[in-house]
C-alpha cells in the first residue's frame, strides 16, 4: 500500500495560512485518489477535500469549501493542502490518505481507504 507522510501543521491564529503535504515514496500519487480528513478531539473524523487521479477533480467539504484548496504536484509527488482563512475550528490533526484501489473522490468522506499517513497538528488560537 501507499506509504504516506503529511508535514507543514502548527500553530497559526485565526485567518492564517498553513499549507500541509502528503508524499509518497515507491508510489505514483498521480495514479491515485488523495484525500484530507481531519479529527478534532471529541469529534469523529471528518473528510475534507480530495483530488482524483489524472484530471485531478476535486472535492470539498461544506465547512472548508472557498477556504481549501488541494492540488498536486506531479514532479515532486505531493498532494497539498492550503488552508486560508483558517478558524479556531479548523483545529484538529489532519490525515493523507489513499490506497491503489480507489481513483476517484465520490463519496471519499466514507471510503476506507487502506493507506494513512502519521497526522500532523493544525492549531488555530490567538
Amino acid at each position: 500500500q501507499l506509504q504516506l507522510v503529511e508535514s507543514g501543521g502548527g500553530l497559526v491564529q485565526p485567518g492564517g495560512s498553513l499549507r500541509l503535504s502528503c508524499s509518497a515514496s515507491r508510489f505514483t500519487l498521480n495514479y491515485y485518489a488523495i484525500a484530507w480528513f481531519r479529527q478534532a478531539p471529541g469529534k469523529e473524523r471528518e473528510g475534507v477535500s480530495c483530488i482524483s487521479s489524472g484530471s485531478g477533480k476535486t472535492n470539498y467539504a461544506d465547512s472548508v469549501l472557498g477556504r481549501f484548496t488541494i492540488s498536486r504536484d506531479n514532479a515532486k509527488n505531493t498532494v497539498y493542502l492550503q488552508m486560508n482563512s483558517l478558524k479556531p475550528e479548523d483545529t484538529a490533526v489532519y490525515y493523507c490518505a489513499g490506497d491503489t484501489y480507489h481513483y476517484y473522490c465520490s463519496g471519499y468522506e466514507s471510503t476506507p481507504y487502506g493507506s494513512w499517513g502519521q497526522g500532523t497538528q493544525v492549531t488555530v488560537s490567538s
